[in-house]
């Protein structure tokens, strides 16, 4: 995939947030066991009444050096840069797709160099995981207004590498930020690598055979065009790859979806009956058995993945052949339509997905086209409201279920926000406000599980697998590891000589 932007106020999409995360730094972040921990923050305090977060920083973090900075080509972060980084992230004319992660804030500003406060409109319990997204990192207000709109490509963060060339579809290339703050455990300086360079590739199958080449060091997604020559179907490396490639996995908190438009005009999506046929009329555990040789998890439970509070075993949809082919029979009965059909929108990465979806569905009565678009059409499609049933994933920014819940919220309508289905339930966003405000964790648990029942219930979406992080490595490449949020972290690893 390629990189749309280097700024970190549209870190939108995986391969955005993989890059910036090289370059920029917020207040905290997320360890891969889903703690947050300081960046550049030092320490915090929230008030009593959780409204009011107080953020120490740390001394002596610097930005990647500039021209623009004067005699010493750099300066120190202080607060007065996050206070205007949050300024940035919304104001109208910059167009952030992240201001929405401020929507609960009321008003922010540093009270000195070091001290930054937040004060929120409500109580919000997951709003310090909204702080480790890639959007609230902090940039220099002399670089941003000498680029514009250009720093999307003269990035300037605090990150462990900086920018060096960018020749956009080609390569990427991030040299080691020598100014960088953190060390490790052994008081090294990091980062590791003096440099990373990304490659852009045209197709999947490229990118393997680079791989076992040696010419690139990790891949980071299973391929229907090489899984089976990687896995068998039980998930295991094939013995021809055993010596040379190391499996690194670990839950990965994304849902692999299909979303339906619920703007539209199509009798056939405007339809419950046709949504939940949709969702009853596929085998999930088949589809991830042979079609994803063993890697991820059906999605018979709702949008919440397991793993996260919130998720609820008595959702949801199973393979019900017979249920599917009943609603379809209803639908055609009450409208007179007799050849009902829909069209899923794909990029070529989840062809083999839809098409054994298409295949199945069509056994009962519904047909499916299928349209499959570069990845770049899609999204830009899915969040201007252009497509009736589009393939889509969720990553968690954090690890908490409002951020999948936040995806029928009606605030939220795309383009503005993530609500690319263009749902909207008055209960749903009363529930919705209600677990904003909610800081008892079972109670505001149980208000996600009653959100995600009624979407289930309404069915603007097909859940098709809750994910796995999984990452192939060259034995020789080491402190790569995988988490649940598929963070790509590059600062602690380091090759060994094979």
């Amino acid at each position: 995939m390629n990189i749309l932007s280097l700024d970190p106020a549209f870190a939108r999409v995986n391969s955005d947030i993989w890059a910036v995360n090289q370059l920029f730094n917020g207040l905290v972040e997320l360890d891969d066991s889903l703690q947050i921990i300081s960046s550049i923050a030092k320490k915090w305090t929230i008030s009593d009444d959780a409204l009011k977060y107080t953020f120490s920083l740390k001394k002596n973090i610097y930005f990647h050096k500039h021209p623009l900075f004067g005699k010493d080509s750099t300066r120190s972060v202080t607060a007065s840069d996050f206070e205007y980084s949050f300024k940035r992230l919304l104001d109208p004319k910059l167009a952030s797709p992240g201001k929405w992660v401020l929507n609960n804030v009321d008003h922010f500003k540093a009270q000195n160099d070091s001290t930054f406060i937040i004060q929120l409109k409500q109580p919000f319990p997951a709003f310090l995981g909204l702080l480790t997204t890639k959007y609230c990192s902090v940039v220099p207000k002399e670089v941003i207004e000498h680029h514009g709109s250009g720093f999307r490509k003269n990035p300037i963060g605090t990150g462990p590498f900086k920018f060096k060339l960018w020749e956009e579809n080609v390569k990427l290339v991030f040299r080691k930020n020598e100014l960088y703050f953190e060390q490790d455990k052994n008081g090294k300086q990091l980062p590791y690598f003096e440099a990373v360079a990304i490659t852009f590739l045209p197709d999947k199958q490229s990118e393997f055979l680079q791989f076992v080449q040696g010419n690139i060091d990790f891949l980071n997604y299973l391929d229907a065009s090489y899984k089976d020559e990687l896995l068998s179907t039980t998930g295991k490396l094939q013995p021809k790859y055993k010596d040379q490639v190391r499996i690194v996995t670990a839950p990965y908190l994304n849902i692999e979806y299909l979303g339906i438009y619920m703007d539209n005009n199509t009798e056939e999506t405007k339809s419950i009956l046709i949504r939940k046929a949709l969702n009853y009329g596929f085998d999930r555990n088949k589809m991830i058995k042979y079609l994803r040789n063993g890697i991820g998890t059906p999605a018979e439970n709702g949008f919440i993945p397991k793993g996260l509070e919130g998720h609820n075993e008595k959702i949801g949809f199973g393979y019900n052949p017979g249920k599917a082919q009943e609603l379809i029979s209803i639908f055609k009965e009450t409208t007179g339509i007799e050849n009902p059909e829909v069209t899923i929108t794909t990029d070529a990465n989840y062809l083999d997905i839809c098409e054994y979806i298409q295949r199945e569905v069509e056994k009962i009565g519904l047909k499916v086209n299928i349209d499959v678009v570069p990845s770049s059409t899609l999204r830009q499609s899915k969040a201007t409201g252009k497509l009736d049933i589009f393939r889509a994933s969720w990553v968690a920014d954090y690890p908490d279920a409002e951020n999948y819940l936040s995806l029928y919220y009606s605030k939220n309508f795309a383009p503005n926000g993530p609500n690319y289905t263009h749902f909207s339930n008055k209960t749903f966003d009363k529930w919705y406000e209600h677990a904003l405000r909610e800081t008892n964790d079972s109670l505001r648990n149980e208000l996600y599980k009653k959100m995600d029942s009624l979407i289930m219930d309404k069915a603007p979406v097909v859940p098709l697998y809750y994910d796995e992080a999984i990452r192939f490595t060259h034995k020789n490449l080491r402190g790569l590891n995988a988490n649940p949020v598929n963070m790509l972290h590059l600062k602690k690893v380091y090759k060994t000589t094979p």
